[in-house]
């Protein structure tokens, strides 16, 4: 469940961090037409930052998904070989979510 929960987080932050590169991006264009030769440097150096930072978010949300589908496939051929354990397991949470929420 945690490892689940790591993964919305990863997806989340992959997600938040894409806004901010737009944003960003957007603030360049929207100051590029103003002179000087110290912001054409900043502005330079922000250009290369965000495209390092892009590349490295499109490999980390690669790898999200490579095991993302990994996991899926995983499950899917436990629940192939071990049905009634499958079934076994999702009868427990059941239970245990019940319980709970008969508790309130």
């Amino acid at each position: 469940m945690e490892k689940l929960a790591n993964e919305v987080t990863k997806e989340q932050l992959i997600a938040d961090f894409n806004v901010v590169v737009a944003d960003a991006e957007a603030l360049l264009k929207a100051t590029a037409n103003q002179g000087g030769e110290k912001l054409a440097e900043v502005r330079a150096r922000a250009e290369e930052s965000l495209r390092v930072v892009k590349a490295r978010m499109d490999d980390a949300q690669e790898a999200l998904l490579i095991k993302t589908r990994a996991a899926a496939k995983a499950t899917d051929e436990y629940v192939h070989e071990n049905p009634w354990n499958a079934v076994g397991a999702a009868a427990a949470i059941g239970l245990l979510i019940g319980f709970l929420l008969g508790r309130r």
